[in-house]
C-alpha cells in the first residue's frame, strides 16, 4: 500500500484541499487545539503524510516528529521542511519512516501522540493503538482524527453520494492517481463508526476516552490519556 502513497505523494495536499472543498485545513486546526503542543514537549504525529499537520504542531513550538509508512511521503515532506529547504527547514520537525504496529521509539517517549486520517489504513489498528500507548509517556495523549459516519441519516446519505459518484470524478482530474481515490472512497465506506473506534482505545488501555464529531461527523476527534504510572486499566464511558 505504500506505493500508492508514494505515488500521490507530490500532490497529495492539493488533491485533499479540493477533495475535501477546503475542510482539511479545518480539521487540521482542530487536531492541532486539541494537541495543544508546547515548547518542551515531545509529539509523534503518526501517519504524518508531507508534514502539513506536523508543520502546524512544530509551529507551536513543541518538538515533532513526523512518522510515515510510505518513504515518497517522507521524502516530500524532507524536501519540504527538511534540513535541505529553502531556509534551513524547521529545526523542531523530524521525519522517520515507520510502521504504525512496529514503531521504531522505546516505551514512554512521547508526551502527546497523534494520527490524522491514517488508522484506517493500517492492517492491524488495534494493534497500532496499542503500540501508540506503549510509547507515550504516563498521563500522555492520543489525539486521532479519522473519517467517520454522520449520524443524521438523510445528511449521511448526501456525503455517501458525494464520495460514490463525484469524488471519483474530481480525484480524476486533479489526482496523479484516481485509483489511489477509489481506495479512499472504499477505506471511508467500511471503516467503523465512532462509538466502535471508541471502545477499541478504550480496549487498547487509553482512559478518558472522548470524541466529538467535526463536519457533521464526516470527521470524529477522539481524545484519551495514558494511564499514571502505578494505576491499571480504568473503563470509561466515550462523552
Amino acid at each position: 500500500m505504500s506505493g500508492m502513497f508514494d505515488q500521490v505523494a507530490a500532490g497529495y495536499d492539493r488533491t485533499n484541499t479540493v477533495l475535501s472543498m477546503g475542510n482539511d485545513r479545518f480539521w487540521r486546526a482542530a487536531t492541532t487545539r486539541a494537541v495543544d503542543p508546547r515548547p518542551g514537549q515531545r509529539i509523534l504525529d503518526l501517519a504524518a503524510g508531507t508534514g502539513a499537520s506536523s508543520v502546524a504542531l512544530a509551529g507551536r513550538g513543541a518538538d515533532v516528529v513526523a512518522a510515515d509508512f510510505s518513504p515518497g511521503m517522507i521524502a516530500e515532506g524532507e524536501r519540504r521542511h527538511g534540513a535541505g529547504a529553502p531556509g534551513g527547514g524547521i529545526r523542531n520537525l523530524s521525519f522517520v519512516q515507520a510502521d504504525a504496529t512496529a514503531l521504531p521509539f522505546g516505551d514512554d517517549e512521547f508526551d502527546t501522540v497523534t494520527m490524522s486520517f491514517g488508522l484506517r489504513n493500517v492492517n492491524e489498528p488495534k494493534k497500532a493503538l496499542r503500540e501508540l500507548l506503549r510509547v507515550t509517556k504516563p498521563a500522555g495523549r492520543l489525539v486521532i482524527c479519522e473519517f467517520s459516519h454522520p449520524p443524521s441519516k438523510a445528511f449521511n446519505g448526501l456525503y455517501r453520494f458525494y464520495n460514490d459518484r463525484v469524488l471519483p470524478v474530481v480525484a480524476k482530474t486533479v489526482s496523479s492517481n484516481a485509483e489511489a481515490y477509489d481506495y479512499l472512497n472504499e477505506s471511508i465506506r467500511d471503516w467503523p463508526d465512532q462509538h466502535t473506534l471508541a471502545a477499541w482505545i478504550r480496549e487498547a488501555g487509553w482512559t478518558d476516552v472522548a470524541h466529538r464529531n467535526l463536519s457533521m461527523g464526516i470527521v470524529a476527534l477522539h481524545r484519551a490519556t495514558k494511564p499514571a504510572a502505578g494505576v491499571g486499566r480504568v473503563q470509561t464511558r466515550p462523552r
